[in-house]
């Protein structure tokens, strides 16, 4: 089961939705690099349950405990042990779900791979998988600004059939995080709120687009064929619970441009550094960032659980029907959003070091 990401600078998640808790080893973190364990818990308070009326009210403090790799707030070089113990489980809530597999959801294919699964609250399928990947990624986060002044912001930029107008190049962190729904358009963020309370009151659920923007990225990231960087960022957020898309720079909306339309000029620079007069590209050429601001969006299917009453088959395949209790997301987007920055914080972290690594031999 592949519960390690990273080749470098490198994460192993553990843990289960209502075990004992959920942890991550990061390994590969460069020694002496002063972190800053607010920034930590600061991310995991972005990503944890019961936040808002729009998030699933399951009550979870989500506080990280640091368990080794530090000393005195500085790195040793050594992995570094994260763990965030679960206080709230209601494995009870789960026993029409032991019996009936949840239309969409990992359910069914775990018991047909496995035989075997955690199904209490989806165990490893389920979103709180993720505290291992937002506290690892807050690591590679600190990495990133404290060499190079990269800074990583990603913001819900769609619900349902509602989108935000907004310029990226505008987007901050204080407006993302100025609503709950972490939009940074306000006449858009309430408009979303209320579609998501609508929609959550039928018992229901409905997804959306995040967007994503490295401001400041390394050049050179990233390597030919197979390990081009924007197939590590496709392949890192899709890893992500209920992602079904994936676009970078023009995206799918390129392909109505003409090569003459498309292509990014560059621009004359005295420094000899690289520049381009547009960013249809999303900052990556050939594989390799070329230090424009890197742009990829998100797709979000709606929550795969969800209380209306829906057909499906038992454990013997018979069929049957499941309108599922406990305690979900009507939406996952905007708990998604560090999810998401976590994920692009890690792989360009991790090029980053492979990088580092090829130019010290020359």
């Amino acid at each position: 089961m592949g519960n390690s990401f990273g080749t470098l600078f490198r994460i192993s998640s553990f843990g289960e939705s209502h075990g004992g808790g959920v942890g991550v080893i990061v390994d590969g973190c460069p020694p002496r690099l002063a972190l800053s364990l607010e920034d930590i818990q600061s991310d995991l308070d972005r990503r944890r349950p019961g936040q808002s009326s729009i998030t699933t009210p399951r009550k979870e403090a989500d506080r990280v405990e640091i368990l080794s790799g530090l000393l005195d707030g500085v790195t040793l070089g050594t992995p570094i042990a994260m763990l965030v113990r679960n206080k709230d489980q209601r494995p009870k809530d789960y026993g029409e779900v032991q019996q009936a597999f949840r239309p969409s959801h990992a359910d069914a294919t775990y018991q047909a791979k496995y035989g075997i699964q955690a199904r209490s609250g989806g165990g490893r399928a389920s979103a709180r998988e993720t505290i291992a990947r937002v506290a690892g990624g807050a690591i590679a986060r600190q990495l990133l600004a404290r060499t190079h002044g990269t800074e990583v912001i990603a913001w819900v930029q769609r619900i349902h059939t509602i989108e935000a107008g907004i310029d990226p190049a505008l987007v901050n962190r204080d407006a993302v995080e100025a609503t709950p729904v972490r939009c940074p358009e306000p006449e858009a963020a309430a408009a979303m709120i209320e579609r998501i309370e609508a929609i959550g009151r039928e018992g229901d659920s409905c997804g959306g687009v995040i967007d994503c923007l490295v401001r400041r990225p390394p050049v050179g990231l990233g390597m030919p064929v197979f390990d081009k960087l924007e197939a590590d960022l496709a392949k890192a957020v899709m890893s992500l619970p209920a992602t079904k898309g994936f676009e970078i720079g023009s995206g799918f909306a390129g392909t109505l441009l003409k090569g003459s339309e498309h292509n990014d000029a560059f621009l004359p620079s005295e420094d000899g550094s690289l520049r381009t007069a547009t960013n249809n590209s999303g900052g990556i050429q050939g594989g390799i960032s070329n230090g424009e601001p890197i742009r990829i969006r998100v797709a979000f299917k709606p929550t795969a659980t969800i209380r209306k009453e829906q057909r499906t088959v038992d454990v013997t395949g018979a069929a049957t029907t499941l309108a599922a209790r406990g305690r979900h997301d009507p939406c996952v987007l905007p708990r998604a959003v560090p999810m998401v920055e976590a994920m692009v914080s890690l792989v360009l972290a991790d090029h980053l070091l492979r990088q580092q690594g090829q130019c010290s031999l020359l």
